[in-house]
């Protein structure tokens, strides 16, 4: 059976400084006409930073969108600082949020973070063998940020207990915690 949809039309409804939303007219397999509204952001990264006594770090800051405080491994949008590579992104949302760089980065996962109307992709990567930098970076000018610590199982108790709700945090616990014993 096929799944793919034709665009028949597509108009640009907001183009902001960092999501652009469009609607689409589309043709159903079945033939029926649908609207979509798309969400186009910009590709993200997002990193689990493991310290030498096994410990997390997470940043607590204000998410205008839900209207409170959340706690969230570090993570940002690719820009063009970055060309394009995913893992200079990664290298400097380090060096930007926690003043840290990693002697060892991998690659975890990557993924799309809510497809039903985003196409966001964030790739998420492991850090270890952490250091300060020898050169920091300017902090975003419209961020608060306070880092901070956590080992796994506090991790995960923060995650039953509903204080950290960001997918891509409880995704990156739950591989920290599938990986290690």
């Amino acid at each position: 059976m096929n799944f793919e949809e034709k665009v028949l039309r597509s108009e640009k409804i907001f183009e902001g400084y960092l999501i652009q939303v469009e609607k689409q007219t589309v043709k159903t397999p079945m033939g029926n006409e649908a609207s979509r509204e798309i969400v186009h952001h910009a590709p993200a990264v997002a990193i689990l930073m493991v310290n030498d006594d096994n410990q997390i770090a997470l940043m607590k800051q204000w998410r205008a969108a839900i209207q409170k405080v959340t706690y969230e491994i570090p993570a940002g949008k690719v820009d063009q600082r970055d060309q394009g590579n995913v893992e200079r992104a990664a290298i400097r949302e380090m060096n930007e949020e926690t003043r840290l760089k990693a002697g060892h980065l991998e690659k975890i996962d990557g993924a799309y973070t809510s497809i039903g109307f985003c196409d966001e992709y964030i790739t998420t990567f492991l850090a270890t063998e952490l250091s300060p930098v020898e050169e920091a970076l300017p902090q975003d000018a419209d961020e608060e940020l306070a880092m901070f610590w956590v080992d796994q199982a506090k991790a995960l108790s923060m995650i039953k207990d509903g204080q950290i709700e960001d997918q891509k945090t409880i995704s990156a616990i739950y591989y920290w915690a599938a990986t290690t014993k």
